[in-house]
């Protein structure tokens, strides 16, 4: 039976549909949908595609982008979905999860491990057989280390679990790289640097905004272990060393006054945020007053506009 509400399901039970349900074809798809996280990887294809147009210094062969967009997407639904698999517990004691298609019975535990498989190993022939196979090992690369790494190892383990797990969302920009070049160069590296240093600072305010949730399943989420203070504190660090690493690629000489001018604006302004968080922090605020989304809504224009100047400072050197 598809379920789309959860008073009466007791808590942790995950609901599996009895094989004579009747589960709508549309809704069944928009559930395989849900299950690859379309809005977590419009984030990396932005990451992706400018970081083609640096390697071209100019516009890449639209199919090459197409094919690497779809590569792109595949592998990050395949582990999407395995993580969902893994995770099905405790995304059913958790709010902000309650509704993905394991806890309400849309998708059964089998479909969806056949389901994340599929897609891993379509998504690493697609990229071998139509990009080339360097960027088919960074995909699957990228893909176990989510899975292995951090969701089945890190995330149930240590307060340190995003930044380390992180790893795996900052290969788009290698990938992205190799897919022109069948290379490596330092700029894919510090573009990867920086969204290495940017995930923690922009997913600890969404933790500390969730923390309770995080809490009752036992996922030790910076945020669950350390006071506001302590976690602010971090997210200023690993700001600074974000900003400061992003404005290497122009002494380096792949980037232009374009992309230092927006790196330098953008970034200021998320320190401005960050620094304010931890004055909130500091000073007891707790609650709505700590308006700790601001810098995680922030964080993803801030992303946005950084790998968009990416893309047109070529066009303007």
């Amino acid at each position: 039976m598809c379920v789309t509400a959860l008073e009466s399901r007791p808590a942790g039970v995950v609901l599996t549909p009895s094989p004579g349900a009747h589960r709508p074809f549309g809704a069944r798809v928009k559930a395989f949908v849900a299950l690859t996280k379309p809005r977590i990887i419009e984030l990396l294809l932005i990451t992706t595609v400018p970081v083609m147009f640096l390697a071209e210094q100019g516009v890449p062969k639209l199919w090459l982008v197409l094919v690497t967009c779809v590569g792109g997407y595949l592998s990050a639904g395949g582990a999407n979905a395995l993580n969902m698999y893994i995770d099905r517990d405790i995304d059913a004691l958790m709010d902000r999860t309650a509704q993905r298609p394991l806890v309400t019975g849309m998708v059964s535990p089998r479909e969806c491990l056949a389901f994340g498989f599929a897609l891993a190993v379509i998504s690493t022939l697609w990229f071998g057989l139509l990009v080339n196979w360097l960027s088919a090992a960074l995909s699957l690369g990228a893909l176990l280390f989510y899975v292995v790494v951090y969701t089945m190892i890190l995330k149930r383990r240590t307060s340190q679990n995003i930044v380390w797990g992180g790893i795996a969302g900052c290969m788009p920009v290698l990938i992205g790289w190799s897919a022109v070049t069948n290379s490596m160069s330092w700029a894919p590296v510090i573009l990867f640097l920086v969204m290495f240093f940017w995930t923690p600072p922009h997913y600890w305010p969404l933790s500390m905004k969730v923390r309770e949730d995080y809490a009752r399943v036992g996922v030790p989420m910076l945020p669950v272990v350390a006071s506001n203070s302590v976690v602010a504190r971090q997210i200023v660090i690993y700001s600074w060393v974000m900003v400061a690493v992003s404005l290497l690629l122009t002494p380096l000489g792949y980037t232009g006054w374009f992309y230092t001018s927006v790196a330098l604006l953008a970034g200021g302004f998320w320190l401005w945020e960050a620094h304010g968080l931890q004055s909130r922090a500091k000073g007891g605020v707790t609650g709505a007053k700590l308006k700790e989304m601001r810098l995680f809504h922030w964080s993803i224009t801030y992303v946005s506009l950084l790998f968009i100047a990416v893309a047109v400072d070529p066009f303007l050197r």
